[in-house]
């Protein structure tokens, strides 16, 4: 199999698991910090084991990893827990819109932070996925909580955005899968203290059980780590505006299995945001190859 193809399909692979998140944000009843530290015991407990087993290195290395590491964390944390407060505050749709700025957001940010050439090309891109996206949303009222819901989750889009830049810059010389590691780990440590803030029930926890295994071991430990792996072979720009495949799919699974009827404009903007997709992908063979 070409290699170029091979990446792609791991690259698809990751955004569809990961599209599962917007369902699992608001199906699961419990306060989003407590879900995300709960998802982050189990992704981490699942990639040790899968590190141990491959005799993976766990050094993280310099105090200059460590921290570079430990910020990422900070905003993969702030990233998760603002999405599902944006989940529960409006839609799957709604909340996964608002989040999928990011390509837009990471086009901008990527050439500044990583002093990489400005790519015309991604940033036409990332705004027409962000037009498609855009088209899928319903009509929204100032009056309502979907407000709130959209501003947080763009926060939760910028925060995304530079962290996987950051993550850019180490996953060409240490393994995904051990940054991946350090990172639930860090986050479990940070979210435990403030656990007693929230109100809820072990029974909650136990109700809830089956949706936080899969949102731990598949959408957290398997698709996350896919897409960081991704970004060995892809530019993030590149990486982003394919992402905005996730969107699309995620509308369908919450209509699938919390019935949530999206705007009839969901066909327009699907359209739109596959020939986006389709249109980077191209670009990114034909750069490879030459």
């Amino acid at each position: 199999m070409n290699h170029q193809l091979a990446h792609f399909l791991q690259l698809g692979l990751a955004i569809f698991i990961m599209s599962s998140s917007g369902t699992l944000g608001r199906y699961i009843e419990l306060p989003p910090p407590v879900t995300i530290w709960m998802r982050c015991i189990i992704g981490a407990v699942a990639l040790f084991i899968v590190l141990k087993a491959g005799k993976f290195d766990l050094r993280i290395g310099n105090r200059k990893n460590f921290w570079l590491l430990f910020g990422s964390a900070l905003l993969l944390a702030a990233h998760w827990i603002s999405y599902f407060y944006s989940l529960k505050l409006s839609t799957v749709a709604v909340g996964m819109l608002s989040l999928f700025t990011y390509p837009v957001i990471t086009a901008f940010l990527e050439p500044l932070i990583l002093k990489t050439r400005f790519q015309k090309s991604s940033l036409a891109f990332g705004m027409l996925a962000f037009v498609g996206v855009a088209l899928l949303a319903p009509e929204l009222s100032f009056e309502n909580d979907y407000t709130l819901g959209i501003a947080i989750g763009i926060f939760s889009a910028l925060t995304y955005s530079i962290r996987n830049i950051l993550m850019k810059k180490r996953v060409a010389e240490q393994s995904g899968i051990t940054l991946m590691f350090y990172q639930l780990l860090f986050i479990t440590l940070l979210i435990w203290p403030g656990l007693f803030l929230f109100e809820f029930e072990p029974a909650q926890v136990s109700i809830n059980w089956e949706a936080l295994l899969i949102l731990g071991l598949f959408t957290t430990a398997a698709g996350h780590t896919l897409l960081v792996l991704s970004f060995k072979h892809f530019t993030v720009s590149t990486v982003s505006v394919i992402s905005a495949l996730t969107p699309l799919l995620g509308t369908f699974l919450g209509y699938l299995v919390l019935h949530e009827i999206p705007a009839g404009r969901t066909y327009i903007g699907g359209s739109l945001i596959f020939l986006t997709v389709v249109a980077e992908s191209l670009k990114s063979i034909f750069q490879n190859r030459r």
